[in-house]
């Protein structure tokens, strides 16, 4: 891997890749195949065309659960394959179609199922998927809120342990992300969580006055911020979320900068940079009086863990906890069997009440 921005992917995401539903296999096979930076995305659809292929003969042979299984190999094949990527402007948009339409493919025979919603915002309507655990009447939701370069449908692997204790998710393309990036990132994501916790009110089929949210990395600063204007919320808790982003602009990878000045709408770098630094809780975390999980990795190579232990000590709510992994990487990707657990529980105690 002669080319900086392989190691980069590689080195940063690799972890998070797995842990969201990559095989194993498949990342070793489909990373050897990568020299140049410009392959990446065209090498991930071909993984994904392979798991098409199996979908479309486990459908033949009506398998409808085989057949959601690879839908959903491939969706998250084709995500990693254009998620930090935009060499190939035509690669992208085709990868970033099959992401969402591979999944749509799927939803109906999930474990549980998922119902494919649109949250009304701006004029206009974040997609998202409500999913409910079966034989839970009104069950409480859990908001789950995506980062920087995440989509919704990379959350399929999460959302089933709130499932498994009781709890629905509703898991949002917001401003700037997967089907939403028509809109710009949104700084002030209170909007968005009011627009979402307004649009469950407004359902009979699970208590809208018992509602959490978490969000992974920016998702985390996301969670904050809301958190911080949205009383509503039972409790949140946001992973590997940044307190500035702004702050470390310059130093977080190539990569990570060009994704943020794609979903921000920014002109270049320089543009961008401003627009990071909006994203700041300075003022803005001593606000938070719900009960909030801080969940963080020492060794995130992206957020300064510091900036975890700041959003902490801010924090109002006597109801705080912060959980700092020693080895854990951006977001503990590295260890999602020791915080996602946590969480669930976590959330599961502050909403069953």
């Amino acid at each position: 891997m002669s080319d900086a921005r392989i190691q980069a992917a590689v080195g940063h995401w690799a972890p998070r890749m797995i842990a969201n539903g990559i095989d194993y296999n498949d990342f070793v096979t489909t990373t050897a195949r990568i020299t140049r930076w410009e392959e990446w995305c065209g090498e991930w659809s071909k993984t994904a065309a392979k798991h098409e292929t199996l979908a479309r003969e486990a459908e033949a042979r009506r398998s409808p659960v085989s057949a959601a299984d690879a839908w959903v190999r491939a969706s998250l094949c084709h995500h990693f394959g254009k998620f930090v990527f935009f060499e190939k402007m035509d690669e992208y948009r085709k990868a970033d179609a099959a992401t969402h339409g591979n999944y749509r493919k799927a939803i109906a025979h999930l474990d549980p199922p998922a119902e494919r919603i649109g949250v009304p915002y701006a004029g206009t309507e974040l997609p998202g998927y409500l999913r409910k655990p079966a034989g839970v009447e009104r069950p409480p939701v859990v908001l789950i809120i995506v980062g920087l370069d995440s989509v919704k449908e990379e959350m399929n692997s999460f959302e089933p342990l709130f499932h498994r204790r009781g709890m629905a998710t509703l898991t949002l393309d917001g401003p700037g992300q997967g089907e939403s990036e028509k809109l710009p990132i949104e700084p002030e994501f209170e909007k968005v969580a009011t627009a979402a916790l307004d649009w469950l009110a407004g359902r009979k089929d699970v208590d809208g006055t018992r509602v959490g949210a978490t969000g992974v990395s920016l998702g985390g600063y996301y969670v904050a911020r809301a958190a911080a204007f949205e009383t509503r919320l039972r409790g949140v808790a946001p992973v590997g979320g940044p307190y500035d982003f702004g702050a470390h602009f310059d130093q977080v990878p190539s990569l990570t900068q060009q994704a943020f000045r794609f979903r921000s709408h920014s002109p270049d770098l320089a543009a961008a940079k401003k627009a990071a630094q909006r994203l700041n809780l300075e003022g803005v975390a001593g606000r938070i009086r719900v009960p909030t999980l801080v969940v963080f990795g020492k060794q995130d190579r992206l957020i300064p863990p510091a900036q975890a232990e700041r959003l902490y000590a801010e924090i109002a709510s006597s109801d705080k906890h912060l959980a700092m992994y020693e080895h854990g990487n951006h977001v503990v990707n590295n260890m999602p069997w020791a915080w996602r657990p946590l969480v669930a529980d976590w959330l599961y105690e502050r909403l069953r009440r």
